[in-house]
């Protein structure tokens, strides 16, 4: 199993028991090296006792080279110094030269040297050998041999096969491995516990999330969670309330789509209906029908416009976008409509960059200025100013209409909620006030008053500029 796809409860598990098995290894093979060490000095320094009791039962005749060295070791002598049965000890007495006192021919002669610094008050070295097949440890002892007729040196050998040594330390590993077995096991259920209760929030907000009926997004409660898992709960809530944002939105736009588009397409059939009767002549009856597919076009147009503002809302893909092109350009293709209403159109702008998408400003801009239009008098004045100060740009569109009655107010940015729904489909301002949300800015409809009567309406968009730190 990948690490990607492992459990966090394997994980947790994973990090915690590994560490502790290789910790848990390191630590035995220590133990087990001291104790062997222990063993070793232990017995040692039995057969370093063993070495002097023979050293003190030796004798010698002459001095130097003339020197004869005199043993009367019995082997018995030795079995005082046996711990038991199991193992077996051996000895040889030589000369320096290497002539055989006493003891074990087959004993090979020591032919090392003794250590600079030696680990016990005497002259003594210890080493492995193998002796009739056994392998044996030796020890050394150079003992000094003085009597009333000579002085001279011995060379005492005393070797020990391994049987009880390798018996003890084997014991001493076989009960490290079980003492260390037995830690490794509490670790173990202690760490399982453990992780058993620290996921167990995790788990139980899993259950709560699999129980959920579908289509439910409601923020997720876990008042118990832990403080690392708050993140997460907290980003998820999020999600799901744009989630469910966005189910709203859709929604809304069927919800809507259904109903608003059902009127048109009822009153076109009813007009078709009608001129194929006969009862109008067909230039009325076409007259007519071009109306009603305009207005339904028009709606589905603006409808369309509406679910794609939320559209890119949501992938927030947005860069620099120069506004005083775009509102030059919306001002051109708009052009022949303020040419059919002979305005009197005057603009004037600035360069302003804000962080947009280009459709979107440009939508902005053609639904005020086509509202501006629509409602401005035949002859009447239109004006465009882009203004900006330190940190916003703001866009006026200036029309010579009615302005905006009281009663409407309101309700003004609502969709569907146009002053008179045979000129329009009640959008434009709602799809206006969902591209400036987005984009952070804000939107003010103000009437215009000129010697106590309104004159128009200043419609006023301000929006976040960039500037060159991208700010």
């Amino acid at each position: 199993m990948s690490l990607r796809s492992m459990s966090l409860r394997r994980h947790l598990l994973l990090g915690i028991l590994l560490p502790v098995g290789v910790f848990v290894v390191i630590n035995t093979v220590g133990l087990y090296r001291q104790a062997l060490e222990a063993i070793n000095t232990a017995y040692d320094r039995t057969l370093l006792a063993s070495a002097k009791s023979i050293g003190e039962q030796l004798d010698v005749v002459g001095v130097e080279e003339g020197a004869v060295l005199r043993a009367t070791v019995p082997y018995s002598a030795l079995e005082a110094f046996e711990a038991d049965t199991q193992s077996r000890m051996f000895y040889r007495v030589s000369s320096r030269s290497g002539t055989l006192v006493s003891g074990f021919q087959e004993l090979p002669f020591w032919e090392g040297k003794i250590p600079d610094r030696g680990a016990y008050a005497a002259l003594v070295d210890f080493y492995d050998d193998t002796f009739r097949g056994d392998p044996v440890r030796v020890a050394v002892l150079l003992q000094p041999v003085v009597s009333q007729t000579g002085r001279g040196m011995a060379v005492v050998q005393v070797a020990e096969t391994l049987e009880l040594r390798q018996t003890l330390t084997r014991k001493i590993l076989f009960d490290t491995l079980w003492r260390q077995a037995i830690l490794v096991a509490v670790i173990a259920l202690v760490a399982v516990v453990v992780v058993q209760r620290a996921t167990r929030p995790v788990r139980r907000l899993s259950a709560q999330l699999q129980a959920r009926p579908e289509g439910d997004l409601t923020a997720i409660a876990a008042p118990d969670a832990p403080r690392e898992l708050l993140p997460l709960v907290d980003a998820t809530n999020e999600v799901m309330g744009r989630l469910q944002h966005l189910l709203d939105n859709q929604k809304r736009f069927v919800r809507d789509a259904a109903h608003q588009l059902r009127t048109p397409l009822a009153v076109l059939k009813v007009q078709v209906q009608s001129a194929l009767r006969g009862d109008m002549n067909a230039q009325a009856a076409l007259a007519e029908i071009n109306q009603t597919v305009d207005r339904a076009t028009l709606l589905a147009n603006q409808m369309l416009a509406l679910a794609k503002v939320e559209q890119l809302r949501q992938q927030a893909e947005l860069g620099p976008v120069d506004m005083t092109a775009i509102v030059r350009a919306v001002a051109l293709d708009l052009a022949p409509l303020i040419a059919e209403k002979d305005l009197d159109f005057d603009i004037e702008t600035v360069a302003a960059n804000i962080n947009a998408h280009e459709w979107m400003l440009g939508e902005l801009c053609r639904n005020l200025l086509h509202n501006a239009i629509k409602h401005s008098q035949r002859g009447g004045a239109l004006s465009v100013r882009l203004i900006t100060d330190a940190r916003y740009l703001a866009l006026t569109i200036s029309d010579s209409g009615p302005g905006i009655p009281a009663e409407l107010a309101a309700r003004l940015y609502q969709p569907f909620s146009a002053g008179n729904v045979r000129q329009g489909s009640g959008l434009g301002l709602a799809i206006c006030r969902e591209i400036i949300q987005a984009l952070g800015g804000s939107i003010t409809l103000e009437n215009r008053e000129d010697h106590g009567r309104v004159a128009g309406l200043d419609a006023t968009v301000r929006l976040p500029l960039v500037h060159n730190n991208g700010v």
